[in-house]
């Protein structure tokens, strides 16, 4: 067992530090909000603390899950900051989906602090993160990643270690662009299903068992159908996502046509007040 910090406890990260305290880590959060980290511990075995740096004192492994890179310069750096209250030897683990300039960024700043680094972000959602079956996409050195991965294991069904800082934070946005293809795909079939007047459930029953199968279908149709969105995957972290993988995209010259297209389609979803709907509100635009 560990004794852990955990930074950002939002709709990812409270479930994500509950496993950790289940699983019989050691676990300190800290929250931007206190009432929620009060609420943290209200349900979990566990300490808040008042900073960053506060949390990180004495943790093995300093977790950060919060949102842009901004927020997490927030929470990494300054006199509050975990860099300032983690000792030599212990592990700052990064699961927000950043660009891969700040893993490399933290990386480096890490090293001249004698502290590892690893950027790993997760795909799952919600659900994923409630049920402890997130799949965790990892940066770094392999002497930290091992160091780190029976704690992570807390959460997770799939953790894998892809290259050197960065590597991690790259491997998420291929997850995003391909969930870009798939979302519009699912959303324009399921809207052309509607128009064709076939029962979209049994179309999608029926569809589900063959090549067209995919974990959107499954977990998402019956929603998209009755148009409820409010839950799961912002369109607002999607598309901040996108805004990510679109720059990287110009620097190492691939082409994402559908992915441009469809961030512009999460803008109309936007434009609808759908900024905090799940990323299956794709169809909304559609009706």
């Amino acid at each position: 067992m560990a004794k852990v910090a955990f930074i950002g406890l939002g709709t990812m990260g409270f479930p994500m530090a509950g496993h950790l305290a289940c699983e019989g880590h050691e676990v300190c959060v800290y929250n931007r909000s206190p009432a929620k980290a009060k609420r943290w511990c209200a349900a979990f075995a566990g300490d808040s603390a008042a900073t960053p740096r506060e949390a990180a004192d004495g943790a093995e492994l300093v977790i950060t899950c919060v949102g842009t890179d901004d927020d997490v310069r927030a929470v990494v750096m300054g006199c509050d900051g975990v860099f300032a209250g983690m000792a030599p030897g212990s592990i700052l683990v990064d699961h927000t989906s950043t660009s891969a300039d700040i893993a490399r960024e933290l990386a480096q700043l890490s090293a001249e602090r004698q502290l590892g680094f690893l950027d790993a972000p997760v795909s799952g959602g919600q659900t994923g993160a409630e049920n402890g079956l997130l799949t965790v996409m990892v940066g770094g050195e392999l002497a930290f990643f091992r160091r780190a991965e029976p704690v992570i294991e807390s959460y997770a069904k799939m953790i894998k270690l892809m290259g050197p800082a960065g590597s991690g934070q790259l491997t998420k946005m291929v997850n995003q662009i391909c969930l870009a293809g798939l979302l519009q795909g699912l959303a324009e079939a399921l809207h052309f299903a509607q128009r064709a007047q076939l029962d979209g459930l049994a179309a999608m029953q029926v569809i589900d068992q063959g090549a067209a199968q995919s974990w959107q279908l499954e977990h998402r149709h019956r929603s998209m159908l009755e148009g409820r969105f409010d839950f799961g995957f912002a369109v607002d972290w999607m598309r901040k996502d996108f805004s990510i993988a679109l720059e990287e995209a110009k620097r190492n010259g691939a082409q994402l046509p559908v992915t441009a297209l469809v961030d512009q389609f999460y803008a109309e979803v936007q434009a609808m007040g759908g900024g905090r709907w799940d990323t299956s509100s794709l169809i909304a635009r559609l009706k």
